[in-house]
């Protein structure tokens, strides 16, 4: 039985657009269905998570960690009496605006947009899914429900301040009531990430061999994990060692995760979701003392991992290309596909195309964006390498 907090379908204050509701789906289902079947959560597959996407079949793409923060995330929902199918919508859609090459590859397109308003990847998900994608006979966007969006815009807390282009233009068309918290679900879905990240990133860098197990085994919170493995597993080889390890070291994420969340909404006593929203805090945490343990990991990966020399290497590669792609295509607005040159012929001024060459170019994957730069600027294929993408 969901608690009195949880977002009731039932009250769900419906779509920008109106539709005849499903006969067999909530509302929330059919957003999770239409996220998982837009183009762009497709292109996730080949955009880099960590590694770059022709690094290896082992690696975790944009696309795999999606599903994993949904896994997370319904686990989380449930055990909190939360909608699940709503924090599942969320969790899927929450790294739709990612550019090719990782955080890399944003840094450097929010560099050259500066002059037109900068570039936000959590920003860009909510354009996606409200303009980009246009498939629909009646609407731009996949007229997803206002919770979602809501969840999408601001899952990691109220937008206060600076808000990003993309974000107050659509929200000057449909008040997403930038100021609050989003609801539990959303903050659910949001804790449900750093989890699958902070987990990911420990197996990727081993696999990559950017650090040892031993060195793993010394970091706090792991350190009791490797601890617990040897004591019930004194043989196991290193692999399955590891493995085993960073299995219970996701599940201590987890369970701290459910325990805390738990106990803060049992001191509020939320009666409905405009509770949440006004608590002036986030409700789904994790304890102070597990996120300084995080602290210690996230340096350790930022050290050993995102800033590795074979990683800032590849960061000056394709930090380049998106540096050589935004210009050209100013400047050769006829090279951008068809479907792109009407709103290229409407655009009013510059910044308006500098825009629609963001999009396009913060839509591309990996592996396009490589071609593209070599079919269009020239150069060597790209070499094996890593670049930074949390």
């Amino acid at each position: 039985m969901a608690a009195p907090y949880a977002t009731d379908p039932a009250n769900a204050r419906g779509r920008l657009y109106p539709e005849e509701e499903s006969a067999f789906r909530s509302p929330f289902q059919r957003d999770r269905d239409r996220i998982i079947h837009a183009s762009a959560f497709r292109r996730l597959k080949h955009k880099t998570q960590v590694f770059i996407e022709h690094e290896g079949d082992y690696f975790r793409t944009r696309l795999t960690h999606s599903i994993e923060v949904a896994q997370v995330a319904r686990t989380v929902a449930a055990a909190l009496d939360l909608n699940v199918e709503l924090t599942e919508a969320v969790a899927l859609a929450h790294d739709l605006g990612h550019t090719p090459f990782g955080h890399t590859g944003e840094e450097a397109l929010d560099a050259l947009m500066q002059p037109y308003g900068g570039f936000d990847h959590n920003a860009q998900a909510l354009h996606i899914v409200t303009s980009l994608e246009r498939h629909y006979a009646e609407w731009d966007g996949l007229n997803l429900t206002w919770e979602t969006l809501e969840g999408i815009a601001k899952h990691n807390g109220p937008v206060v301040g600076h808000v990003p282009y993309a974000l107050a233009a659509y929200n000057a068309r449909h008040d997403l009531e930038l100021h609050t918290h989003a609801s539990a679900e959303a903050q659910a879905a949001a804790l449900a990430d750093d989890i699958a990240y902070n987990n990911h990133d420990l197996h990727d860098g081993l696999r990559a061999e950017l650090f040892s197990t031993d060195e793993l085994a010394e970091l706090p919170i792991l350190r009791d994990c490797f601890a617990r493995v040897d004591a019930k597993y004194p043989d196991l080889n290193y692999y399955r060692r590891r493995h085993e390890a960073l299995r219970r070291f996701f599940g201590v994420l987890v369970e701290d995760v459910i325990a805390v969340s738990r106990r803060n909404l049992a001191e509020l006593a939320p009666q409905s979701v405009h509770d949440i929203r006004h608590a002036g805090r986030m409700m789904v945490q994790f304890s102070p003392g597990l996120w300084e343990d995080l602290k210690v990991i996230r340096a350790f990966l930022f050290t050993r991992m995102y800033r590795a020399p074979a990683v800032v290497e590849m960061r000056v590669v394709v930090t380049q290309m998106v540096n050589d792609l935004f210009p050209f295509f100013m400047e050769n607005t006829d090279e951008l596909p068809k479907q792109w040159r009407k709103d290229v012929a409407d655009a009013p001024d510059k910044t308006a195309l500098a825009r629609i060459v963001a999009d396009y170019i913060a839509g591309m994957t990996d592996r396009f964006a490589i071609q593209e730069h070599k079919r269009l600027i020239g150069g060597e294929d790209i070499p094996p390498g890593v670049i930074d993408g949390n």
